[in-house]
């Protein structure tokens, strides 16, 4: 295995979409073009499956340094009412482009930190949301939370208005570790808000933790990994620390290098991480993510109906995907449309009527294709080009980059189809590069991905 992750450890996308962003053609792409595809998304899927709605919530009250997410530190609450007014007003402009109300399918809250906003504001986002929408029969709701802030009225709040599930970031219970990343939150805080949400009767409480944190130590991981269970989170995300401090604003420079562990540790970190979570039920259903057998995730896994999209792993797969809020990213299937990232802009734009898109991509049918095939790699460890709307002309291509994998024992292929061994499950995303014919064709000028390891 040290051979493998010295190989393996380079730069690549997380596929989160494909075309990656740095690879999404702008010349192309116009909010013309952009509402055109909105709205042929909308009337295929929309009375079929719904839609999904994501909403970003920036504000943080401090700077948490392993975060690359855009988020806006403050401690005046006083921006929370003008902003979801923001919000709505860009989901009233959306709604202007359909000739029916949406079916929301799948909402979910992220940020930033969803509950630096008071209850009573986060209720008022959610009602004026579905003043123009409605919920879909199988709908399913979701936030982050952090455990320090999350009051038992947020929870019950939200419970109310229809959310089943909600994600806590723990990251790690060290306390050295929680300083370098001045993220501090007790093993307490975290039990608590995990069982008040049972109490209250969420379906599915997440925890999120990371390896390869600053100062992180394989004891860390090991006792991290001993109090999540005694608290026993339906599904887990075990992240890879993505250190990418070349990212403006991202806050990623509360360490020094020489602080975060080397790719061989890391990887041993991950490796203990990985067996003490199956050794105490835990099942590994896709990159990062881990689920009880009673999860819903870990159900749609099991069926091959799990899907990826901007939000991550979701059990619940629309064709449509609104992002409303600075920063986010919207997906209409044939194309991609990101908003702008500065909150001063955004709410300018909104306020003047304006979808407050910066830039975006429109999907051509080879990109339609290869997205088809990462996604199924990323949802099912495999994938195949036997049916013809899934041939490729550079399919011979792809097999070369993949030919190295398959002695190394991470991949099984033949003419036609391609599956992800258990030794290669770790390099996922090694394997989704082989498929990515954008970045055969031009590597990036300049570093713009994490490592993969």
């Amino acid at each position: 295995m040290p051979s493998l992750i010295q190989k393996y450890n380079v730069q690549g996308p997380r596929y989160t979409s494909y075309p990656t962003v740095p690879y999404w053609d702008m010349n192309s792409f116009s909010g013309k073009a952009w509402k055109q595809t909105l709205q042929k998304s909308f009337e295929e899927s929309n009375d079929t499956e719904g839609i999904s709605l994501y909403i970003h919530l920036p504000y943080c009250e401090s700077m948490c340094t392993f975060c690359g997410c855009h988020k806006r530190i403050s401690k005046k609450h006083e921006v929370e009412m003008p902003y979801i007014k923001s919000v709505l007003k860009e989901w009233h402009l959306y709604c202007d482009l359909f000739d029916s109300k949406p079916i929301i399918k799948e909402l979910h809250l992220g940020g930033g930190t969803p509950t630096f906003f008071a209850p009573e504001h986060l209720k008022m986002l959610i009602d004026g949301i579905f003043r123009r929408a409605e919920k879909s029969d199988h709908h399913v709701f979701s936030f982050e939370g952090h455990p320090n802030n999350t009051s038992r009225e947020h929870l019950q709040t939200l419970f109310d208005l229809g959310f089943r599930r909600v994600s806590f970031g723990v990251q790690d219970y060290s306390e050295k570790v929680q300083k370098a990343i001045h993220r501090v939150q007790p093993f307490e805080n975290v039990k608590r808000v995990t069982e008040w949400s049972r109490e209250i009767g969420y379906t599915s409480v997440g925890h999120d933790i990371i390896f390869g944190l600053p100062h992180q130590k394989i004891e860390d991981i090991r006792e991290t990994i001993d109090k999540t269970n005694k608290l026993r989170p339906d599904r887990l995300a075990f992240y890879s620390y993505a250190h990418v401090p070349w990212l403006k604003g991202n806050g990623q420079r509360g360490f020094k290098d020489e602080d975060l562990p080397g790719a061989e540790e890391k990887r041993q970190q991950y490796e203990l991480g990985k067996k003490l979570l199956t050794d105490v039920g835990y099942f590994e259903i896709g990159m990062d993510h881990f689920a009880l057998k009673s999860d819903s995730l870990y159900k749609a896994f099991e069926a091959g109906t799990m899907h990826r999209n901007f939000m991550g792993y979701t059990d619940s797969k629309t064709q449509l995907m609104i992002g409303l809020g600075a920063s986010s990213i919207s997906d209409s299937w044939y194309s991609f449309a990101q908003n702008v990232k500065s909150i001063e802009e955004y709410q300018h734009l909104v306020d003047h009527n304006i979808i407050p898109i910066y830039r975006g991509h429109l999907l051509s049918e080879e990109d339609l294709v290869i997205r088809r095939h990462i996604l199924n790699l990323m949802c099912t460890m495999g994938t195949s080009w036997e049916d013809e709307r899934l041939q490729f002309k550079e399919v011979e291509l792809v097999l070369e980059h993949l030919r190295e994998m398959e002695l190394d024992g991470l991949v099984n292929t033949n003419t036609n189809k391609l599956s992800v061994t258990e030794t290669g499950r770790p390099f996922v995303r090694n394997v989704c590069m082989a498929f990515d014919l954008l970045m055969h064709r031009k590597a990036p000028e300049k570093r713009v991905f994490s490592m993969t390891i």
